[in-house]
């Protein structure tokens, strides 16, 4: 395929993508009442556990931003694996991007509103040339909290605390879903492989 073909076919791409997702919700609001009981309860476990156990850490250690850990868990914990670790890589990946572009625009052209500006559009810009445009939008966040939320410290220290902290929400997010997937499927395979109950002998026959 020539290169002139390329921004149609990934136009035509993205619309496919967007029709597929709206599909998606689609039928996940057509769902039974008990099965989204079912799958909201599930989903709210994994995201307070998964929230805690990200955050409780941080303060032990006295880190001052703890919150973006449980932040990013909740965002990432998904009810499927393959999800969470999508959702994970974007916010692992926009995290490092975001925050390295607001760094080296802080040290190239100092703090002020026209850096802000350029440091969000360079990193949604790089997000995708590096084919992750889905981490785009954390990118572009992530160099907001760099160059607009106060904080104390440089801003490459804070960039380092935000890249651990989005790692480590990241990593508890997917051992949360990755337990809780392992758990649902031994108890459906225990479910499937339990005998049947016998029939007693001296049951009465069926009636004809």
């Amino acid at each position: 395929m020539s290169d002139s073909g390329l921004p149609g076919a990934s136009r035509n791409a993205e619309a496919r993508l967007r029709r597929l997702r709206g599909r998606l919700a689609s039928l996940a609001k057509q769902l039974p009442r008990r099965v989204r009981l079912r799958e909201g309860l599930e989903h709210g476990v994994m995201s307070t556990v998964a929230a805690l156990v990200a955050y409780l850490p941080t303060q032990a250690l006295g880190l001052q931003e703890g919150f973006w850990a449980a932040i990013t868990a909740i965002a990432v914990v998904q009810s499927e694996f393959g999800a969470t670790r999508s959702m994970a890589r974007d916010q692992f990946v926009g995290a490092a991007i975001g925050g390295l572009i607001g760094v080296v625009v802080i040290l190239i052209t100092g703090q002020h509103i026209a850096s802000y500006a350029l440091a969000v559009g360079l990193s949604v810009l790089v997000a995708w040339l590096l084919n992750v445009a889905t981490a785009a939008r954390l990118a572009g966040i992530t160099a907001t909290i760099i160059l607009i939320v106060p904080h104390a410290g440089t801003a490459q220290r804070m960039m380092l605390s935000r890249v651990f902290e989005v790692g480590w929400g990241v990593c508890v997010a997917i051992a949360i879903v990755w337990l809780a997937s392992r758990f649902d499927r031994s108890v459906k395979g225990a479910a499937a492989t339990s005998p049947a109950p016998m029939q007693r002998d001296d049951a009465p026959p069926p009636r004809a």
